[in-house]
Formats: structure tokens, C-alpha cells, sequence
């Protein structure tokens, strides 16, 4: 019996390898094809940004502002964190691509109010770079779970952003996506035009995990993070399940405002 499941297992694992060795293939091939930046309209390649868009867009995150070590919003004057300090945080750690200013929050709006879901390929490929550029990689155990839209955001949008990252990200960083693990517990309404106490009062409540996770770490896939109010909601409910650690993966943190 062992041997057969060694077997399996081999052959699961070389599955695996051909699969990724052909996703490899196909996005280097993809990304010499001839195309405009979305951002500039200049030359660019596999209609991704061009070179000087793309650092652009992660030099505030990348500049040289202290940035907190748990949800990357750019430090205060006394070197403190405006949002950890207001609310402790339920989550270990945040990785963010960019910020949710100029460029950023320009390239978010075509992703998700000019309906771009192209776009989410080559933001998930941001957002694994920004990953192993921190230095500290996720564990090879993971599990990727998109955050639930809404109804009334599917319908308008036509997809969900964070669902269309997971799906390419998981490949990326060869790690597992188990999107039905959190679902939403009610529709409660669109967050965009809130305030910071209006999106707190709103996130519990809004998600539930759907399965024990005893051990796993996981990892919570999003577009923006503005206060870390659905975050941390959605953090206790996978470590009332049992998971070890949860992190959040997101495309652009809100400046404080």
C-alpha cells in the first residue's frame, strides 16, 4: 500500500512539474508579443505595463517611507501605525503591491470600474513579485482564498477582482486555491464611499469560513486594503477554524486620509 501511494504520489508531483512547466512556456512567449501599456499607451510587451509605468506604480511602496511591518500603511511622524493603533490587528502579516494613489488607484479603476478583468493577469504578476521581493515566502502549505464579492458588485462588474487575482496567483506562486472556504453571510452594502468607522462597523458579520483549516496558513486574496476592517473580520473567522496564520494579499493599500 505504501508504495502504491508513493506512486500516486510521484506521478501527482510530476503532473504538477509538466503543468508548470508549461504555464512557464506560455507566459514567456506571451510576454513578447508586441502591445501598448494600458497605462501610457507606449510600446510595451504581452500587454502588461511598460518598464517606466511598472516602476511607477510601486515607487512609493518600494520608496524609501517607513512602511508598518503588519499592514504596510505608510508610518506617521512618530513613526506609529494610524490604523494598528486604532485596531489590533487579527491578521499576521500584509503583503501590497503598490499604493491606492495616482498611478495605482489609476490602474485599479480600469481593473475594476472600466471592467478590465484582462488586467488580472499581469496584477497577480505584481503582486508575486512584491511577494518574494519581501523576503520571507509564504509556506509551500498555503491556501489562496479570494475574497466573496457581492451580488449586486458581480453583476455590475461582471466578476469578481479578487477571485480573477486568486486564479492566476495560485499558479504563480504554486500554491493552492480553495475559493468556496469563505463565503458571504450576508450582501451588506458596497464599501467604496465609506469612512474608516463606517467600514468597521460594517465587516463583522459579512464572511464565514466554511470548513475547519486546523494548522494551515492562509492567505486572503484582494484588491485594496483600506483599513484592514474586512481583513481582520475575516481573520477571526479562519483562526476561530484553526488556522495558524493568516495573511493578506493585496494589490494596493489605502494611504491614511
Amino acid at each position: 500500500m505504501a508504495y502504491t501511494w508513493l506512486g500516486r504520489e510521484s506521478s501527482r508531483l510530476s503532473w504538477q512539474a509538466g503543468v508548470a512547466a508549461v504555464r512557464r512556456h506560455y507566459r514567456a512567449a506571451l510576454g513578447k508579443i508586441p502591445s501598448n501599456c494600458p497605462l501610457c499607451a507606449d510600446a510595451a510587451q504581452g500587454a502588461e505595463l511598460c518598464l517606466a509605468c511598472a516602476q511607477d506604480v510601486v515607487a512609493s511602496m518600494r520608496g524609501g517611507h517607513p512602511r508598518c511591518p503588519v499592514c504596510r500603511l505608510q508610518l506617521d511622524q512618530g513613526g506609529g501605525c494610524p490604523d494598528c493603533a486604532r485596531q489590533a490587528p487579527d491578521f499576521h502579516r500584509v503583503v501590497a503591491a503598490f499604493d491606492y494613489a495616482g498611478l495605482g488607484e489609476l490602474l485599479i479603476g480600469q481593473f475594476k470600474a472600466g471592467r478590465h478583468f484582462s488586467h488580472a493577469r499581469f496584477l497577480a504578476g505584481m503582486l508575486e513579485r512584491e511577494v518574494r521581493h519581501i523576503g520571507s515566502p509564504l509556506p509551500r502549505h498555503t491556501i489562496l482564498v479570494p475574497v466573496p464579492a457581492s451580488r449586486a458588485s458581480i453583476v455590475q462588474r461582471g466578476f469578481n477582482p479578487a477571485a480573477e487575482l486568486a486564479r492566476y496567483l495560485a499558479p504563480c506562486l504554486a500554491l493552492r486555491r480553495r475559493p468556496g472556504l469563505l463565503v458571504r453571510s450576508q450582501e451588506g452594502g458596497r464599501q467604496t464611499h465609506l469612512g474608516r468607522t463606517q467600514r468597521a462597523r460594517q465587516a463583522p458579520g459579512l464572511y464565514r469560513c466554511t470548513a475547519r483549516v486546523d494548522g494551515a496558513t492562509i492567505a486572503v486574496v484582494d484588491d485594496v486594503l483600506t483599513t484592514g476592517s474586512t481583513l481582520n473580520g475575516i481573520a477571526r473567522q479562519f483562526r476561530a477554524a484553526g488556522a495558524a496564520e493568516v495573511w493578506g494579499l493585496v494589490l494596493a493599500r489605502t494611504p491614511y486620509r
